[in-house]
């Protein structure tokens, strides 16, 4: 492996570092990030880092390119094994490690891979990310002799999990990890929850053999849903490739979308915290912000991006945060970074407290009817080009636009999102109407101006929210 090192330009994203396999991805981007992210810890007079893998079939040989380049900052590496990308978290809290990093492709397709990277307890992105890049093309390393030791924390997260979560003994809850890396610990955590627990896909598999691990994507969440169904479910649990996402069904099987969940997560947690701020991204329904402001919070709408989430829950003290992807972030009880597997453990607690059953829940929310996230194909290279296009064209328009991440054009029928994803190459839009015909004229204008961007229609079928 050389010492000057270059990165594929694609790959280091703006919370994260991702790739495909093979392609834009190889041992060496994962040797040079050790050297690299390595000599920054030890620079700040770290000693210890932690490292974790999901079970993609590439996530071994990546792990060990990483640690030995790690291990030669003189630092050492705790390798934790295989598991979820939040047990990759609670480590560096647990082993009181320097820093972290979890080696995943998320809810990508197979053949990608990455890393996620924390210094200390907090994570790295954005600028702090690209100075990664150029550190590694320069070869300014710290050369020291350290070493890689590997250690189980296995059982010191599920004890962690369920140590003060208030359970109802007879909650019937489905469990789909995707055949993920949530699979490798769910058999200990279900031995240690209550009520009637029936788990599906729950061998880690790197091939997804049974449906793609990404809840957000309503296709995912069938079997689940058949789950629930067939067995008279009270709630059905699904996870992203690396558990910190997270998709709900109710008891008849209808998908509890985040948003909607994040009403009930944060009713529950305003009761004991009030006055406190709730944190969302710019995906969510603006019922959710009227609602959490109804229950006596601070609602605060915020760019999406688990590391841009967790800096700004840091920054104000907020207990609870949430995307519309799934990820679902605690400071109250917990540490603050995305966990969906504690996050499933505090609605049931949160169900348990309210007495009554999810959908009842929902149902009472006020009705607004909204699209789901739409994904539209959009190169790397130009995606931000286009949302900044678009952002530009609205200038003078009626309605306010929200400009924090993409633009969110608020009007009297609702409002609707258009992005870039950080992520994919692709566009993310979303639109929420007071009803379907506001709905209708919400994406008519989106529809103008993603044409007038030279991008088609992004049809796709509505949904209400209660």
């Amino acid at each position: 492996m050389t010492d000057y090192h270059h990165f594929h330009p694609s790959i280091l994203r703006a919370y994260d570092i991702r790739g495909v396999y093979g392609d834009t991805l190889r041992d060496s981007d994962a040797y040079a990030i050790g050297r690299a992210f390595g000599s920054q810890i030890a620079e700040l007079g770290g000693k210890s880092i932690a490292v974790g893998w999901d079970g993609r079939a590439s996530s071994p040989a990546l792990s060990m390119a990483l640690s030995q380049g790690l291990s030669e900052c003189g630092l050492t590496v705790k390798q934790i094994g295989c598991g979820p990308t939040p047990m990759l978290y609670f480590a560096v809290h647990h082993l009181k490690a320097d820093g972290g990093i979890m080696v995943t492709g998320s809810h990508n397709p197979p053949d990608y891979n990455g890393f996620k990277l924390m210094a200390g307890k907090a994570a790295i992105f954005g600028e702090e990310i690209q100075s990664i890049g150029r550190r590694a093309a320069r070869a300014d390393y710290v050369t020291a002799h350290g070493h890689i030791e590997q250690i189980s924390v296995e059982t010191a997260y599920v004890d962690r999990l369920t140590r003060d979560v208030r359970l109802d003994d007879k909650m019937a809850c489905g469990w789909d990890p995707g055949n993920g890396a949530v699979a490798q610990i769910l058999e200990p955590l279900l031995e240690r929850i209550p009520g009637r627990n029936l788990p599906i896909n729950d061998i880690v598999d790197s091939s997804f053999p049974n449906h793609h691990p990404d809840p957000s994507d309503p296709k995912n969440l069938e079997q689940v849903q058949r789950l629930v169904r067939e067995k008279e479910l009270d709630i059905g649990f699904a996870f992203d490739g690396d558990g910190d996402r997270l998709g709900v069904i109710d008891r008849n099987g209808r998908i509890v979308w985040p948003d909607q969940l994040l009403v009930l997560l944060a009713r529950q947690v305003l009761g004991k915290l009030p006055g406190r701020t709730i944190i969302a991204d710019v995906k969510a329904s603006q019922t959710l912000f009227d609602e959490v402001a109804k229950a006596g919070g601070k609602p605060l709408m915020w760019k999406t991006g688990h590391s841009l989430v967790k800096a700004k829950m840091a920054e104000t003290k907020a207990p609870l945060a949430g995307e519309m992807s799934g990820h679902i972030f605690y400071a109250d009880r917990w540490y603050g970074f995305d966990d969906a597997i504690y996050a499933a453990l505090r609605s049931l607690e949160a169900l348990a407290e309210d007495g009554r059953p999810l959908h009842e829940i929902v149902d009472a929310l006020p009705v607004t009817v909204a699209t789901p996230e739409i994904r539209i194909d959009c190169g790397d290279d130009v995606k931000f080009e286009v949302v900044d296009a678009v952002g530009r064209s609205l200038h003078g328009s009626p309605g306010k636009v929200i400009d924090i991440d993409g633009v969110r054009v608020v009007g009297e029928d609702g409002w609707w999102l258009l992005r870039a994803s950080n992520t994919q190459p692709a566009l993310v839009a979303r639109c929420e109407g007071v009803d379907a015909a506001a709905l209708e004229r919400l994406q008519a204008q989106l529809d103008r101006a993603l044409s007038e961007a030279g991008l088609g229609s992004p049809a796709e079928p509505v949904r209400a929210t209660a």
